[in-house]
C-alpha cells in the first residue's frame, strides 16, 4: 500500500475535515489504524456519528483522489502529512491544520517565521516598505510566508529573496496552477529558495473560497502576521484575525490617513496590533534579532521608508513646486489645485512633465503620487 494512501483515502470521505481528521489523529495516532477500527472505536470520537463511522467503513476511494496521487508524484511535488517531521511544527497547533500538505521545493525548518500580507493593488510606500522590511527580515534568518498574490505578497517574497533568506508561498489553489496568471517566473524561484505550498489538489482551480481557507495557513505556521496596506474590508484583515484567534502576534506598518488603502492597517494599530517601521520592530517583539546582525541589513533598517525627495536637477519652478507637494500616496488633481493655489491647467503641465521625467505616476481617477525613480 502506498504509504500516503491511508491520508487520501481518509481525508476524502465525505464529513470528514480537518477538524475530525485531526480528532482521529489524536485517538488513533495514524490513518491506516482508522480505516481498521471498529464502529464502537470510531463513534468514541467527538463528532463521529454512528452513520459517520459507517461511512468510514463503506467507503471507496474515489477515482479522481487516485489522480490526483499520481499526478503530485509525476509533477515531482512532495507529499507531507501531519505525522511527517518536515510538516511545519506551528501549523499543528491550530485547531483545524490541514492532515496533508503539497509541497514544491523544500519547507523550511524551525518556527523563525512571519507572516506577511497586504493589498494587490498597492501603493509605492507600501510596496517599498514591504520590500525592505521583508529583505531585512530574511537577513536575519527570518522565513517569510505569503500567499504570491500580486502587490504585498509579491514584494514580500521578492524582498525575502533580495535579503539571501528563505521564503514560502501558500497557495488558494492546487500546485499545478500558477495563480496569478504571469508569476510562473516567481512560482519557480520561491521553490528554490523555499517553498511552493497548497492543501488543494493538485488539480484544483483558484477559487474564490479557497483563499480564506489557506488564510489560516498563513497565519498558523507563523509566529506573527505582519499587514501592510489593507482597506476596512480585506482579506489581509481576515489573516490578521484569525491570527489573533490562533494567539499570534499581530503587526501594521502605519499609512496615511488620507488613503483608503491604510485604514484596515491604521485601524488594527488603534486595536493593539504591534506597529512596524522596520524590521527591528517585528525582531525585538519577537525576540528573533540575531546576535550579530549583518552590517548591511543594520544599516537598512534605519533607512526610512519614503524619503522626501532631493531637489531635482532640471526642472522648471513650477514642476519642483508640485514634485515636493506629492507623496508615496497618490493625490487628488483637486487637492494639488487646492494646497499649491496653481491654475489647472499649469498644474496640468507640470504634471505631465513630471510623468514624462518618470518623477510623477498617475492613476485612474487622476490621481497622482511620486514616481518609480522616487520610490
Amino acid at each position: 500500500m502506498d504509504q500516503y494512501y491511508p491520508w487520501f483515502f481518509l481525508k476524502s470521505v465525505p464529513g470528514i475535515g480537518n477538524l475530525l481528521f485531526r480528532r482521529l489523529l489524536e485517538r488513533f495516532s495514524h490513518p491506516e489504524e482508522v480505516i481498521k477500527a471498529s464502529q464502537a472505536k470510531l463513534t468514541a470520537v467527538q463528532g463521529i456519528s454512528p452513520r459517520l463511522a459507517r461511512a468510514i467503513l463503506n467507503h471507496k476511494m474515489p477515482g479522481h483522489v487516485l489522480d490526483d496521487m499520481k499526478a503530485a508524484r509525476q509533477s515531482g511535488f512532495k507529499i507531507v502529512t501531519f505525522a511527517d517531521e518536515e510538516y511545519p511544527s506551528l501549523l499543528r497547533h491550530i485547531p483545524d491544520p490541514p492532515p496533508l500538505l503539497y509541497v514544491y521545493g523544500e519547507l523550511p525548518e524551525g518556527e523563525r517565521n512571519v507572516a506577511v500580507v497586504g493589498s494587490r493593488s498597492a501603493t509605492y510606500y507600501g510596496l517599498d516598505a514591504t520590500f525592505k522590511i521583508c529583505r531585512d527580515l530574511a537577513d536575519q534568518g527570518v522565513v517569510v510566508v505569503s500567499g504570491m498574490a500580486r502587490g504585498i505578497d509579491t514584494r514580500a517574497h521578492q524582498g525575502a529573496m533580495e535579503g539571501g533568506g528563505k521564503t514560502v508561498a501558500v497557495l488558494g489553489c492546487g500546485l499545478g496552477k500558477v495563480y496569478p496568471r504571469g508569476s510562473e517566473e516567481l512560482y519557480h524561484k520561491i521553490a528554490q529558495n523555499g517553498a511552493v505550498i497548497s492543501e488543494f489538489p493538485v488539480g484544483s482551480e483558484p477559487e474564490a473560497r479557497h483563499f480564506p481557507i489557506r488564510n489560516r495557513i498563513i497565519s498558523g505556521m507563523c509566529k506573527a502576521v505582519l499587514v501592510v496596506e489593507a482597506a476596512q474590508k480585506s482579506g489581509s484583515l481576515i489573516t490578521a484575525h484569525l491570527a489573533a484567534e490562533q494567539g499570534r502576534e499581530v503587526f501594521a506598518v502605519p499609512g496615511s490617513v488620507e488613503s483608503h488603502k491604510s485604514a484596515g492597517t491604521n485601524r488594527l494599530i488603534k486595536q493593539g496590533a504591534g506597529l512596524a517601521e522596520s524590521a527591528q520592530d517585528i525582531l525585538e517583539a519577537l525576540a528573533l534579532s540575531s546576535h550579530e546582525p549583518a552590517a548591511r541589513s543594520a544599516t537598512a533598517m534605519e533607512e526610512p521608508l519614503n524619503p522626501a525627495p532631493a531637489p531635482a536637477m532640471g526642472l522648471a519652478e513650477d514642476e519642483q513646486t508640485v514634485l515636493e507637494a506629492l507623496g508615496p500616496y497618490p493625490i487628488h488633481i483637486d487637492v494639488l489645485v487646492q494646497r499649491l493655489g496653481m491654475p489647472v491647467g499649469a498644474l496640468s503641465a507640470s504634471l505631465l512633465q513630471l510623468e514624462l521625467k518618470g518623477l510623477a505616476r498617475q492613476e485612474p481617477g487622476k490621481l497622482f503620487s511620486r514616481g518609480t525613480s522616487l520610490q
